[in-house]
């Protein structure tokens, strides 16, 4: 387990660089504004993607060890087809309204607070139907506990998406948020082509399952896992609406930017999470799954702690140089999201734990506390201290989710918060663990 983890940290540790290239060119080519209205697309396909997701999103995980392959692909993929339809329908349904094609949400963030950025409706839907079907590909060779092939595919995805964005500015002469949405898309279809490489042996497997009974397996585990993950991006995306209606596009440019650098150390729990959803999904052990949970949420809080304080010190001076003076506000933004980050690597860990051992309604309950804290703490700290407001508000919202998330999971597995100490013996596991990947290849 200890090498995947390491070969996924890996793996999201070139994201990480990958992102921060990306987002330099962004900075210097397309400007506050474009990247502001590209990271407004981009959570835009999340949310959406949500709806997917209730049956071919991470539930796919759980149920590749437990059901037929080709039952999951029939499943998913009609269902990506019918919910992108429907939100296609949705979307020309809005144009006939007399406010036009945008969403808007005046009465409540004022006039500029479209929730598609205009113009970019199809697109977005054309984003969420592929990256759907490359989700699947990625989703069930997790299944399959081929972490590494899982590794590999990602690689890909994100490597294009940085290297078609450069052609779209240097070649095809792009210097606005078509650059970066043009890439996403470009970065999907080459992951998701890849991906039908490795799945497709898996497709002759079949057991006679019913696809109805088991698309209602399904959707009632996938049900819960996406009503948390609404939720928790919706959180996020009030505070980019807000953002926009008091301070502007330039501002959700620079917020953007902040969170983009302030959570690259959240590729640790994902990492160590990742592996963890794994493994945990082919166990039937509850007490080995939350002994395996502890241990990883230690490694994962501590590195995290210590790579987000190493982000802070670097001088303001450092990030103007980097990202130009617009972004020059960056460090005090991400100073206030930093307790939020280090709670966020906690929260990841638990999670992939609460949905392994099938109890995710668990995590759903834990985005309502987060969501219930965000409403208020937005909206008092957002006008009065714009974006630094907005960092603040997620330290607090992401504290109070891991606070819920240990009370649940101290009950469950009857833990005491003294084990959560990082002891000698941890570190000599980890140091020990660490020589036999290096030396033992």
């Amino acid at each position: 387990m200890i090498r995947n983890i390491f070969g996924t940290f890996g793996t999201r540790l070139l994201n990480a660089i990958c992102n921060f290239v990306t987002l330099w060119f962004a900075t210097h080519y397309l400007g506050a504004e474009a990247w502001g209205i590209g990271g407004i697309v981009l959570i835009d396909v999340s949310l959406l993607l949500i709806g997917v997701e209730f049956l071919a999103g991470s539930g796919l995980i759980y149920f590749t060890p437990r059901k037929s392959y080709r039952t999951l692909f029939k499943i998913s993929y009609i269902w990506t087809t019918m919910v992108v339809a429907l939100y296609a329908l949705i979307m020309y349904l809005c144009t006939l309204l007399p406010e036009g094609f945008s969403l808007r949400f005046a009465k409540f963030f004022g006039e500029n607070a479209e929730f598609i950025p205009q113009g970019y409706h199809g697109m977005v839907l054309l984003m969420v139907f592929i990256y759907s079907l490359h989700n699947f590909n990625l989703a069930t060779l997790l299944g399959k506990e081929r972490i590494a092939t899982n590794n590999i595919l990602f690689i890909i995805q994100f490597m294009t998406q940085m290297l078609s964005m450069l052609v779209y500015i240097f070649v095809f002469d792009i210097h606005n948020a078509d650059a970066f949405v043009y890439s996403l898309l470009t970065g999907y279809i080459v992951g998701y082509v890849s991906g039908l490489t490795q799945i497709w042996p898996y497709l002759k497997e079949s057991k006679g399952e019913s696809v109805f009974n088991t698309a209602k397996e399904m959707f009632k585990f996938g049900s819960i896992i996406q009503l948390t993950n609404m939720v928790s991006t919706l959180n996020k995306r009030l505070s980019f609406l807000i953002i926009k209606s008091f301070w502007g596009d330039a501002q959700v440019g620079v917020y953007s930017a902040a969170s983009q650098v302030a959570e690259s150390p959240k590729v640790i729990g994902q990492s160590i999470a990742m592996v963890q959803f794994s493994k945990i999904s082919n166990l039937n052990d509850n007490d080995l799954a939350g002994k395996i949970t502890v241990q990883l949420l230690k490694t994962a809080t501590v590195i995290t702690a210590i790579s987000i304080l190493i982000i802070c010190i670097i001088p303001t001076s450092v990030y103007s140089w980097i990202f130009t003076r617009d972004f020059a506000d960056m460090r005090a933004v991400m100073i206030a999201l930093a307790p939020g980050i280090v709670f966020l690597s906690a929260h990841t860990v638990f999670c992939h734990f609460f949905s392994g051992v099938n109890m995710p309604k668990y995590n759903l309950y834990a985005a309502l506390v987060g969501f219930a804290v965000t409403m208020p703490a937005l909206y008092l700290l957002i006008p009065p201290f714009g974006m630094v407001g907005a960092g603040v508000s997620v330290s607090i919202t992401n504290f109070a989710i891991i606070v819920y998330q240990w009370i649940i999971f101290k009950k469950t597995n009857k833990v005491s918060a003294r084990e959560l100490l990082v002891t000698k013996e941890d570190m000599k596991s980890l140091i020990a663990a660490i020589k036999s990947l290096v030396f033992n290849r």
